[in-house]
Protein backbone atom coordinates (compact mmCIF):
# COMPACT_ATOMS: atom_id res chain seq x y z
CA UNK A 1 0.00 0.00 0.00
CA UNK A 2 1.45 3.36 -1.05
CA UNK A 3 1.64 6.01 1.66
CA UNK A 4 0.02 9.35 0.94
CA UNK A 5 2.50 12.16 0.22
CA UNK A 6 3.00 14.60 3.08
CA UNK A 7 0.69 17.59 3.01
CA UNK A 8 2.40 20.81 1.90
CA UNK A 9 3.48 23.03 4.77
CA UNK A 10 1.36 26.15 5.20
CA UNK A 11 3.41 29.23 4.34
CA UNK A 12 4.36 31.42 7.27
CA UNK A 13 5.09 35.14 7.32
CA UNK A 14 8.07 36.86 8.91
CA UNK A 15 7.01 39.93 10.93
CA UNK A 16 9.66 42.68 10.83
CA UNK A 17 12.28 40.38 9.31
CA UNK A 18 15.49 42.13 8.31
CA UNK A 19 17.33 41.12 5.16
CA UNK A 20 20.45 40.40 7.22
CA UNK A 21 18.68 37.19 8.26
CA UNK A 22 19.15 35.60 4.84
CA UNK A 23 21.86 37.60 3.11
CA UNK A 24 25.00 35.87 1.87
CA UNK A 25 27.95 36.98 4.07
CA UNK A 26 29.96 38.35 1.14
CA UNK A 27 26.98 40.34 -0.14
CA UNK A 28 26.16 41.65 3.32
CA UNK A 29 29.71 42.73 4.11
CA UNK A 30 30.07 44.54 0.79
CA UNK A 31 26.84 46.47 1.29
CA UNK A 32 27.59 47.24 4.92
CA UNK A 33 31.00 48.60 3.94
CA UNK A 34 29.52 50.81 1.23
CA UNK A 35 26.81 52.10 3.57
CA UNK A 36 29.38 52.89 6.26
CA UNK A 37 31.34 55.27 4.00
CA UNK A 38 30.35 58.84 5.02
CA UNK A 39 28.51 60.58 2.19
CA UNK A 40 28.59 57.61 -0.18
CA UNK A 41 24.83 57.37 -0.68
CA UNK A 42 24.50 61.13 -1.19
CA UNK A 43 27.21 61.20 -3.86
CA UNK A 44 25.67 58.24 -5.67
CA UNK A 45 22.21 59.82 -5.58
CA UNK A 46 23.61 62.93 -7.24
CA UNK A 47 25.12 60.75 -9.94
CA UNK A 48 21.75 59.09 -10.54
CA UNK A 49 20.03 62.51 -10.67
CA UNK A 50 22.53 63.73 -13.28
CA UNK A 51 21.66 60.73 -15.45
CA UNK A 52 17.88 61.21 -15.33
CA UNK A 53 17.12 59.81 -11.90
CA UNK A 54 14.62 57.25 -10.76
CA UNK A 55 11.70 59.05 -12.40
CA UNK A 56 13.23 58.67 -15.85
CA UNK A 57 13.70 54.92 -15.36
CA UNK A 58 10.16 54.49 -14.02
CA UNK A 59 8.64 56.51 -16.90
CA UNK A 60 10.37 54.19 -19.37
CA UNK A 61 8.41 51.23 -18.03
CA UNK A 62 5.22 53.22 -17.47
CA UNK A 63 5.31 54.10 -21.16
CA UNK A 64 6.39 50.75 -22.56
CA UNK A 65 5.25 47.99 -20.18
CA UNK A 66 2.09 46.88 -18.34
CA UNK A 67 1.63 47.80 -14.68
CA UNK A 68 -0.03 44.94 -12.81
CA UNK A 69 -2.99 45.45 -10.51
CA UNK A 70 -6.34 43.98 -9.39
CA UNK A 71 -7.60 44.06 -12.99
CA UNK A 72 -4.29 43.72 -14.87
CA UNK A 73 -2.41 40.43 -14.64
CA UNK A 74 -4.49 39.65 -11.56
CA UNK A 75 -2.79 36.35 -10.73
CA UNK A 76 0.70 37.85 -10.89
CA UNK A 77 -0.41 40.87 -8.88
CA UNK A 78 -1.99 38.66 -6.19
CA UNK A 79 1.22 36.62 -5.89
CA UNK A 80 3.22 39.84 -5.60
CA UNK A 81 0.97 41.21 -2.83
CA UNK A 82 1.23 37.86 -1.03
CA UNK A 83 5.04 37.89 -1.20
CA UNK A 84 5.23 41.46 0.15
CA UNK A 85 3.01 40.38 3.07
CA UNK A 86 5.19 37.31 3.72
CA UNK A 87 8.18 39.60 4.26
CA UNK A 88 5.98 42.06 6.19
CA UNK A 89 7.19 44.83 3.86
CA UNK A 90 5.38 48.14 4.52
CA UNK A 91 4.63 48.79 0.84
CA UNK A 92 3.92 46.71 -2.25
CA UNK A 93 6.40 47.84 -4.93
CA UNK A 94 4.98 48.61 -8.36
CA UNK A 95 5.23 45.59 -10.65
CA UNK A 96 5.52 45.85 -14.44
CA UNK A 97 5.43 43.25 -17.20
CA UNK A 98 7.70 44.02 -20.14
CA UNK A 99 7.27 42.45 -23.59
CA UNK A 100 10.68 40.81 -23.81
CA UNK A 101 11.48 37.40 -25.34
CA UNK A 102 14.54 36.84 -23.09
CA UNK A 103 13.94 35.46 -19.59
CA UNK A 104 14.69 38.01 -16.91
CA UNK A 105 13.30 40.07 -14.05
CA UNK A 106 14.76 42.92 -12.04
CA UNK A 107 14.34 45.42 -9.22
CA UNK A 108 15.12 49.05 -10.05
CA UNK A 109 14.95 52.46 -8.45
CA UNK A 110 16.41 54.50 -5.61
CA UNK A 111 13.90 55.67 -2.98
CA UNK A 112 10.85 53.85 -4.33
CA UNK A 113 11.98 50.59 -5.97
CA UNK A 114 9.81 48.78 -8.50
CA UNK A 115 10.01 45.34 -10.11
CA UNK A 116 9.92 44.33 -13.78
CA UNK A 117 9.19 40.82 -15.07
CA UNK A 118 9.70 39.85 -18.72
CA UNK A 119 6.92 38.10 -20.61
CA UNK A 120 9.33 35.24 -21.29
CA UNK A 121 9.27 34.46 -17.57
CA UNK A 122 5.46 34.37 -17.52
CA UNK A 123 5.47 31.94 -20.44
CA UNK A 124 8.08 29.67 -18.88
CA UNK A 125 7.09 29.44 -15.22
CA UNK A 126 4.27 27.83 -13.27
CA UNK A 127 2.43 29.77 -10.57
CA UNK A 128 4.60 28.26 -7.82
CA UNK A 129 7.75 29.18 -9.73
CA UNK A 130 6.48 32.72 -10.34
CA UNK A 131 6.06 33.09 -6.58
CA UNK A 132 9.73 32.14 -6.16
CA UNK A 133 10.77 34.66 -8.82
CA UNK A 134 8.75 37.48 -7.26
CA UNK A 135 10.11 36.65 -3.80
CA UNK A 136 13.64 36.71 -5.28
CA UNK A 137 13.06 40.22 -6.63
CA UNK A 138 11.40 41.27 -3.36
CA UNK A 139 14.57 40.10 -1.65
CA UNK A 140 16.51 42.62 -3.75
CA UNK A 141 14.10 45.35 -2.62
CA UNK A 142 14.26 44.47 1.10
CA UNK A 143 18.07 44.22 0.98
CA UNK A 144 18.39 47.62 -0.65
CA UNK A 145 19.89 46.01 -3.73
CA UNK A 146 17.66 47.97 -6.14
CA UNK A 147 19.53 51.19 -5.34
CA UNK A 148 22.99 49.67 -5.70
CA UNK A 149 22.04 47.59 -8.73
CA UNK A 150 20.85 50.77 -10.45
CA UNK A 151 24.26 52.30 -9.79
CA UNK A 152 25.97 49.11 -10.94
CA UNK A 153 23.97 49.14 -14.18
CA UNK A 154 25.14 52.71 -14.84
CA UNK A 155 28.79 51.96 -14.10
CA UNK A 156 28.76 48.67 -16.00
CA UNK A 157 27.21 50.36 -19.04
CA UNK A 158 30.26 52.61 -19.42
CA UNK A 159 32.13 51.39 -22.46
CA UNK A 160 35.87 50.92 -22.03
CA UNK A 161 36.25 51.73 -25.72
CA UNK A 162 34.99 55.28 -25.09
CA UNK A 163 37.47 55.90 -22.27
CA UNK A 164 41.15 56.82 -22.29
CA UNK A 165 43.39 53.81 -21.68
CA UNK A 166 44.35 54.89 -18.14
CA UNK A 167 40.71 55.50 -17.19
CA UNK A 168 39.83 52.03 -18.42
CA UNK A 169 42.61 50.53 -16.33
CA UNK A 170 41.39 52.39 -13.24
CA UNK A 171 37.76 51.33 -13.79
CA UNK A 172 38.51 47.66 -14.46
CA UNK A 173 39.00 46.58 -10.81
CA UNK A 174 35.94 48.64 -9.83
CA UNK A 175 33.89 46.87 -12.47
CA UNK A 176 35.16 43.44 -11.37
CA UNK A 177 34.36 44.30 -7.74
CA UNK A 178 30.82 45.36 -8.69
CA UNK A 179 30.31 42.17 -10.65
CA UNK A 180 31.54 40.08 -7.71
CA UNK A 181 29.09 41.85 -5.38
CA UNK A 182 26.29 41.44 -7.92
CA UNK A 183 26.85 37.68 -8.09
CA UNK A 184 26.76 37.36 -4.31
CA UNK A 185 23.63 39.56 -4.18
CA UNK A 186 21.92 37.00 -6.43
CA UNK A 187 22.78 34.23 -3.96
CA UNK A 188 21.15 36.30 -1.21
CA UNK A 189 17.99 36.81 -3.24
CA UNK A 190 17.82 33.12 -4.15
CA UNK A 191 17.46 32.53 -0.41
CA UNK A 192 14.74 35.19 -0.27
CA UNK A 193 13.02 33.42 -3.16
CA UNK A 194 12.90 30.24 -1.11
CA UNK A 195 11.71 32.04 2.03
CA UNK A 196 8.95 33.82 0.13
CA UNK A 197 7.71 30.64 -1.52
CA UNK A 198 8.71 28.07 1.11
CA UNK A 199 8.81 25.57 -1.74
CA UNK A 200 12.21 23.93 -2.23
CA UNK A 201 11.27 22.03 -5.38
CA UNK A 202 9.79 25.12 -7.06
CA UNK A 203 12.98 27.04 -6.23
CA UNK A 204 15.05 24.32 -7.85
CA UNK A 205 12.74 24.10 -10.86
CA UNK A 206 13.05 27.85 -11.40
CA UNK A 207 16.83 27.61 -11.62
CA UNK A 208 16.57 24.53 -13.86
CA UNK A 209 14.23 26.31 -16.26
CA UNK A 210 16.46 29.37 -16.31
CA UNK A 211 19.33 27.09 -17.31
CA UNK A 212 17.48 25.45 -20.21
CA UNK A 213 13.94 24.44 -19.38
CA UNK A 214 10.51 24.89 -20.90
CA UNK A 215 6.96 24.93 -19.61
CA UNK A 216 5.11 23.46 -22.56
CA UNK A 217 6.04 21.44 -25.61
CA UNK A 218 6.70 17.83 -26.46
CA UNK A 219 9.91 17.67 -24.36
CA UNK A 220 8.79 19.64 -21.28
CA UNK A 221 7.80 16.48 -19.40
CA UNK A 222 11.36 15.15 -19.77
CA UNK A 223 12.82 17.64 -17.28
CA UNK A 224 13.92 16.18 -13.93
CA UNK A 225 14.82 18.32 -10.91
CA UNK A 226 16.80 15.55 -9.21
CA UNK A 227 18.99 15.12 -12.27
CA UNK A 228 19.54 18.88 -12.44
CA UNK A 229 20.63 18.99 -8.80
CA UNK A 230 22.99 16.06 -9.45
CA UNK A 231 24.40 18.03 -12.37
CA UNK A 232 24.87 21.04 -10.08
CA UNK A 233 26.86 18.97 -7.59
CA UNK A 234 28.90 17.41 -10.40
CA UNK A 235 29.84 20.88 -11.63
CA UNK A 236 31.00 21.94 -8.17
CA UNK A 237 33.08 18.79 -7.79
CA UNK A 238 34.68 18.90 -11.28
CA UNK A 239 38.19 20.11 -10.53
CA UNK A 240 40.35 18.11 -12.93
CA UNK A 241 43.22 19.81 -14.74
CA UNK A 242 42.41 23.42 -15.59
CA UNK A 243 38.73 23.21 -14.55
CA UNK A 244 39.26 25.66 -11.66
CA UNK A 245 40.85 28.26 -13.92
CA UNK A 246 38.12 27.85 -16.54
CA UNK A 247 35.41 28.31 -13.88
CA UNK A 248 36.97 31.56 -12.64
CA UNK A 249 37.49 32.98 -16.14
CA UNK A 250 33.97 32.01 -17.25
CA UNK A 251 32.44 33.82 -14.27
CA UNK A 252 34.47 37.06 -14.02
CA UNK A 253 32.38 39.05 -16.49
CA UNK A 254 28.95 37.82 -15.33
CA UNK A 255 26.43 39.73 -13.19
CA UNK A 256 24.82 36.43 -12.09
CA UNK A 257 26.39 33.17 -10.92
CA UNK A 258 25.94 30.11 -13.13
CA UNK A 259 22.55 28.47 -12.62
CA UNK A 260 23.96 25.18 -11.35
CA UNK A 261 26.15 27.07 -8.86
CA UNK A 262 23.09 28.93 -7.58
CA UNK A 263 21.18 25.66 -7.16
CA UNK A 264 24.05 24.06 -5.24
CA UNK A 265 24.56 27.16 -3.05
CA UNK A 266 20.86 27.20 -2.15
CA UNK A 267 21.00 23.51 -1.29
CA UNK A 268 24.00 24.14 0.98
CA UNK A 269 22.15 26.97 2.74
CA UNK A 270 19.20 24.68 3.41
CA UNK A 271 21.59 22.00 4.74
CA UNK A 272 23.16 24.57 7.10
CA UNK A 273 19.87 24.76 9.02
CA UNK A 274 19.45 28.53 8.57
CA UNK A 275 16.34 28.11 6.42
CA UNK A 276 14.52 26.04 9.04
CA UNK A 277 15.61 28.42 11.81
CA UNK A 278 14.04 31.36 9.99
CA UNK A 279 10.83 29.38 9.45
CA UNK A 280 10.74 28.85 13.23
CA UNK A 281 10.92 32.61 13.74
CA UNK A 282 14.59 32.77 14.69
CA UNK A 283 15.76 35.77 12.67
CA UNK A 284 16.96 39.37 13.03
CA UNK A 285 14.22 42.01 13.25
CA UNK A 286 14.29 45.33 11.42
CA UNK A 287 15.17 48.45 13.36
CA UNK A 288 17.40 48.60 16.42
CA UNK A 289 18.30 44.89 16.39
CA UNK A 290 19.59 45.07 12.82
CA UNK A 291 21.26 48.49 13.18
CA UNK A 292 23.22 47.41 16.24
CA UNK A 293 24.64 44.36 14.50
CA UNK A 294 28.42 44.98 14.43
CA UNK A 295 29.98 45.47 11.00
CA UNK A 296 32.91 43.31 12.11
CA UNK A 297 30.56 40.33 12.35
CA UNK A 298 29.63 40.68 8.68
CA UNK A 299 33.23 41.29 7.64
CA UNK A 300 34.33 38.29 9.69
CA UNK A 301 31.69 36.06 8.06
CA UNK A 302 32.67 37.28 4.61
CA UNK A 303 36.36 36.84 5.38
CA UNK A 304 35.73 33.30 6.57
CA UNK A 305 33.75 32.53 3.40
CA UNK A 306 36.43 33.84 1.05
CA UNK A 307 39.23 32.27 3.08
CA UNK A 308 37.53 28.88 2.86
CA UNK A 309 36.83 29.44 -0.85
CA UNK A 310 40.51 30.30 -1.42
CA UNK A 311 41.67 27.26 0.59
CA UNK A 312 39.36 25.01 -1.39
CA UNK A 313 40.54 26.48 -4.70
CA UNK A 314 44.23 26.12 -3.80
CA UNK A 315 43.65 22.57 -2.55
CA UNK A 316 41.80 21.65 -5.74
CA UNK A 317 44.50 23.14 -7.96
CA UNK A 318 47.20 21.26 -6.02
CA UNK A 319 45.25 18.00 -6.24
CA UNK A 320 44.72 18.49 -9.96
CA UNK A 321 48.43 19.19 -10.46
CA UNK A 322 49.35 16.04 -8.50
CA UNK A 323 46.97 13.93 -10.58
CA UNK A 324 48.35 15.41 -13.80
CA UNK A 325 51.92 14.71 -12.67
CA UNK A 326 50.98 11.12 -11.76
CA UNK A 327 49.46 10.57 -15.20
CA UNK A 328 52.55 11.98 -16.90
CA UNK A 329 54.72 9.71 -14.76
CA UNK A 330 52.62 6.67 -15.59
CA UNK A 331 52.76 7.49 -19.31
CA UNK A 332 56.54 7.93 -19.11
CA UNK A 333 57.07 4.63 -17.28
CA UNK A 334 54.79 2.86 -19.75
CA UNK A 335 56.78 4.31 -22.63
CA UNK A 336 60.06 3.17 -21.07
CA UNK A 337 58.81 -0.39 -20.63
CA UNK A 338 57.66 -0.77 -24.25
Amino acid sequence: MTANPPAPRERVSFPEIDAVSWEHPADRAALQTLRSIPGFDQVVRKLVAMLGGERGIRLLFQGNAIKTGPTQYQTLHALHVEVAATFNWPTVPELYVSQTPLFNAGAYGVDDPFIVVHTAALELLSEDELRVLLAHEMGHVVSGHAFYRTIAAILLSISFAALPILAGIVLLPIRLAILEWSRKAELSSDRAGLLGSQNVEASQRLLMKMAGGMREGRLAHELDVDDFMAQANTYLESNEGLDIIYKIVNTLGLTHPLHTVRAAELQQWIASGDYERILRGEYTRRGKEAHERPLKDDLGAAGGYYAQEARDTVSQVVDAAKKAAEKVGEAFRKGQSE
